[in-house]
């Protein structure tokens, strides 16, 4: 749960929760019952496919003065998705319930920041204020809260149980308002243009009529609500603008001039080296090399698959890959609500995977695949998952 609570803190908290989640792990036993849970886990082999490559890119390739950062960045990944598929049923709902805790604060901590301007704690200055990859990173994650949200909500009208539609319009309402307003952010928008339509899919994938409706009029709906905001016209018209003066020749520090020249080059690194890479931690001395000068200090190229690709080659790129791939066909196997939470999580994933380094950046990659991977966690439990009723007291064993 500590790690559910601190996943919208300054990074330090999220790697402390970490490292004491990994000694609870460590000395509370059971170690047996939980290696057999992650053995049995679905993601075992695309997470062993995805250490192993690593450790031999590791021992067949050059080394560079990044190259212990990025292996422990690459070892943190799959630490993180380990530690969630060996919890507990109960471990893994306290720590969904600890999310779902502190974004309900921070909402209330954030209307009450602007409408009374009341004081704030040092530490949520990036939950309030846009300072960078860590508000980038509390963005997902309230984009998160806002499908999930949209999830209940659909399942509730599927179920005329109409109690829900005032509480779940009023978190989407109030996220929306946060990643335009308060931490705009243009990968948290795609991701709910693009996640609450494909949840839709998941639901009413076997009722054609029904898909077709709640598609055209929820399609409508929230593209025409976005796309009438003046903050989503002016940061998506900016983008399309850095996009044309970046393929002109442009170079600037902003954000998708970055990513164009990003992507370009080091579409070009892996090209070059498409079975093994440049080796771990190459990307940097690659970039250095072929990058402009202007954006010589970036350290990562904002795009998980390519940071894998340039400096492990395809392989690597297509083992991290399979983990996310493998993650949504589970939960696209489930059809039920719990099934959908975890559909909808996977797919915020990917989707800053390709857009941001939401797994790299452990400003980003501590909390958005922690919680990704705890949807998931629940997702593969048999039977309906109470999360936010029920099973409230630990169990114990006799």
């Amino acid at each position: 749960m500590f790690w559910g609570l601190a996943v919208f803190m300054p990074v330090g908290v999220p790697y402390l929760a970490a490292f004491l989640l990994l000694a609870s792990l460590l000395v509370a036993g059971d170690w047996r019952e939980r290696w057999l849970r992650l053995r049995g886990n679905p993601l075992w082999w695309p997470l062993v496919a995805y250490l192993a490559w690593t450790l031999i890119v590791l021992a067949i390739r050059p080394h560079y003065p990044q190259t212990p950062s990025n292996l422990v960045h690459g070892l943190r990944i799959a630490a993180t998705v380990a530690m969630a598929m060996a919890l507990t049923r109960g471990e893994a709902l306290w720590a969904l319930r600890g999310f779902l805790l502190m974004a309900a604060f921070n909402i209330l901590m954030i209307g009450s920041f602007y409408a009374f301007g009341w004081p704030y704690w040092e530490p949520w200055r990036g939950v309030l204020l846009l300072i960078g990859n860590k508000s980038i990173s509390n963005a997902l994650l309230f984009t998160v809260l806002a499908v999930s949200a949209a999830v209940f909500l659909l399942d509730g009208l599927a179920h005329r149980r109409f109690r829900r539609v005032l509480p779940a319009l009023g978190v989407i309402a109030a996220v929306v308002a946060i990643i335009t307003l308060t931490l705009p952010s243009r990968t948290s928008l795609l991701g709910l243009l693009l996640v609450i339509p494909a949840a839709c899919v998941h639901q009413w994938r076997r009722q054609l009529k029904v898909l077709a409706v709640a598609m055209l009029v929820g399609g409508v709906v929230v593209a025409a609500a976005l796309w009438n905001s003046p903050a989503v016209q002016q940061k998506f018209a900016l983008g399309v603008q850095e996009i044309e003066a970046a393929q002109a020749g442009a170079v600037s520090e902003g954000s998708w001039v970055v990513r164009y020249y990003m992507y370009r080059d080091t579409g070009r690194m892996i090209l070059d080296r498409p079975i093994a890479g440049w080796g771990i931690g190459g990307w940097t001395e690659q970039w250095h090399l072929r990058g402009p000068k202007l954006l010589a200090d970036y350290n990562m190229p904002h795009n998980d698959l390519l940071w894998m690709g340039s400096q492990a080659g395809l392989p690597g790129a297509l083992s991290l890959l399979a983990i996310m791939l493998a993650g949504l066909w589970l939960a696209w196997k489930r059809d039920d609500i719990v099934g959908r939470y975890a559909f909808v999580a996977m797919l915020i994933l990917l989707i800053a995977t390709n857009a941001n380094s939401a797994l790299r950046d452990a400003q980003i990659g501590l909390s958005i695949l922690w919680v990704a991977m705890i949807y998931l966690r629940l997702a593969l439990e048999p039977g309906p998952v109470a999360i936010l009723s029920g099973g409230l007291r630990p169990t114990r064993r006799p």
